[in-house]
């Protein structure tokens, strides 16, 4: 691995709004590297930013540098914009969703013994965080919603799998106990 393939794969990083995938670098880098290079490179910067106060992370969506969560508070007060604020019913209907997808509005309600609202619904959805991904084959054919790479990249997740636990235990606790 070269040093300017190093800082290529940087800069690209740095500048880039949004997580980059391998093959998304592999497409800007000049010239192209193999796949294994680039996760030298990777791997290389991960190591350089060791002593920094951000890291380079793999999200679902790609790689992307982030504050380390450390430094959160006080970059926070640099801004001073509060982040927005979401309700409890919502933070809830997104568990939900994350934890049962493929799922419909009525089985989210049906779980929180609650309705959802459309104001739930429809700011989870501009938020990019979940997405309608068919309809049930039931009578009335009602929407099912998945999450969305967003999702996963806004949370810091790689995959569904690194949800908490706890989570799990607690919708295994719900089922019916066995006979």
């Amino acid at each position: 691995m070269t040093a300017p393939l190093l800082r290529q794969v940087q800069a690209l990083l740095l500048a880039s709004p949004e997580p980059l995938s391998l093959g998304r670098l592999r497409e800007l880098c000049e010239p192209t590297p193999t796949a294994g290079t680039l996760r030298e490179a990777i791997a290389a910067l991960q190591r350089e930013a060791e002593p920094l106060p951000f890291e380079l992370v793999e999200v679902a969506a790609g790689f992307r540098y982030q504050l380390r969560a450390a430094y959160t508070a006080q970059v926070h007060r640099l801004w001073q914009v509060r982040p927005p604020r979401h309700s409890r019913a919502l933070l809830e209907t997104l568990a939900l969703i994350a934890y049962r997808q493929p799922v419909t509005r009525g089985e989210i309600e049906s779980v929180r013994g609650v309705a959802v609202s459309t104001s739930i619904m429809r700011t989870l959805l501009d938020e990019g965080w979940i997405r309608a991904a068919g309809q049930r084959e039931v009578p009335g054919r009602p929407t099912l919603y998945v999450t969305t790479p967003a999702f996963l990249s806004d949370f810091n997740l790689r995959s569904l799998d690194q949800l908490p636990v706890i989570a799990m235990e607690l919708a295994a606790a719900e089922a019916p106990p066995e006979s």
